[in-house]
């Protein structure tokens, strides 16, 4: 309950509790002298404002303000309290508390206490205390599954970041090998150039040239994969430049998996062939996961600076076939088809399938103005 809540509450029961003391004071509701009922009215009334901070000795002043007064509403707000808010050891004392005031007011008003009122007071203290434990037990469960809920949002979150982390460490690593390869080449050539300075002006042109296209590669490399500075396994681009996804469907029909490929690219450059065979190969292994025995299409077209992967399937039956995961494959590869510059979506298709489209850009311009 809110703080502000809270204080209206007390200010309700406080206010409540007098009014009660009055009618009490003035309509005889003890036998004690009317100056008695006011004053243990009144005291009984001024501690429930810290009947959650001292639940024991509200409970104990409102049982004495009762057999005083006449008054219940301190003693029955006071054994509530003590159920809800006391500590479980304290509870014997708060029973004992209450029980004793109950049978007070009986003594004084009647000059006696027999065992019927004796049985009264004690399931009347029982039904009091339990309903404020009760409650606590509910507040209890309530704090459990809010914080509950809290740790899973964090560490949902950690995962995400950890994916994303993974996924800029491994195309750090290709930026590492791709252009290592093309440096080392600049270096070779440029010291074939130094060392055979009496080369023809034809072989000083080619090897010029060479190293003026392998440079302008690596710059390419580097553009297309320093957006990671702004690890699954490697993804290489298969044969020809394209993303060997012949290879990822017929590994998924060897395991089981219907796809159809439908797939009009031609040669990919390495980048983009990667990011997209990531693309389907997560795709295919969602599919195989979550929606096992379902067919899959997939689709892949190629315009003018982007190549579009659509992967779909229907909703398959549930099996439980014991797949681990770790629910974060599809925010790496949505962190990796971000940094190639793409764009990245997964969900639910309106028949109730699945779907994941992404659209990754061509990289094949050259860099510069080519001069």
């Amino acid at each position: 309950m809110a703080p502000s809540r809270d204080r209206t509450l007390d200010t309700v029961l406080v206010v409540g509790s007098l009014l009660l003391t009055a009618m009490a004071a003035r309509g005889g509701w003890s036998a004690v002298p009317a100056g008695v009922v006011a004053a243990a009215g009144a005291l009984g009334s001024a501690v429930l404002v810290v009947r959650r901070a001292r639940p024991v000795t509200v409970t104990t002043v409102g049982a004495a303000a009762y057999a005083l007064s006449g008054n219940p509403l301190p003693l029955v707000v006071g054994l509530w309290s003590g159920g809800a808010h006391a500590p479980r050891r304290a509870l014997a004392l708060v029973a004992v508390a209450g029980w004793s005031g109950l049978a007070g007011w009986w003594w004084l008003d009647e000059g006696r206490l027999d065992a019927q009122d004796a049985v009264w007071a004690a399931l009347v203290t029982a039904t009091l205390v339990g309903a404020g434990v009760q409650a606590a037990t509910r507040r209890e469960l309530r704090a459990a599954r809010e914080a509950e809920s809290r740790q899973a949002e964090v560490e949902r979150g950690l995962r995400e970041e950890q994916a994303r982390a993974a996924e800029r460490a491994r195309i750090a690593r290709e930026m590492h090998d791709v252009l290592a390869h093309k440096v080392t080449l600049v270096a070779l050539h440029a010291g074939a150039l130094e060392v055979g300075p009496g080369a023809g002006d034809a072989r000083v042109r080619d090897a010029a040239a060479l190293i003026r296209g392998t440079a302008r590669e690596a710059l390419q490399e580097l553009r297309d994969v320093l957006g990671v500075l702004r690890a699954p396994d490697e993804s290489p681009a298969g044969p020809g430049g394209g993303a060997d996804l012949a290879g990822l469907v017929a590994d998924a029909e060897r395991a089981g998996e219907r796809v159809e490929l439908d797939v009009d690219t031609g040669d990919l450059p390495a980048r983009t062939a990667a990011v997209v065979h990531r693309v389907v190969q997560e795709a295919l292994t969602n599919a195989r996961r979550h929606a096992p025995g379902a067919p899959v299409a997939v689709r892949v077209r190629r315009s003018p600076g982007e190549v579009t992967v659509t992967v779909t399937n229907p909703a398959g039956v549930p099996a439980d076939l014991d797949l681990p995961g770790s629910g974060s494959g599809l925010v790496g590869l949505a962190e990796r088809v971000r940094l190639a510059g793409g764009a990245f979506d997964a969900g639910r298709a309106p028949d109730g399938g699945w779907r994941v489209h992404a659209v990754v850009p061509c990289g094949d311009e050259p860099f510069g103005d080519g001069r």
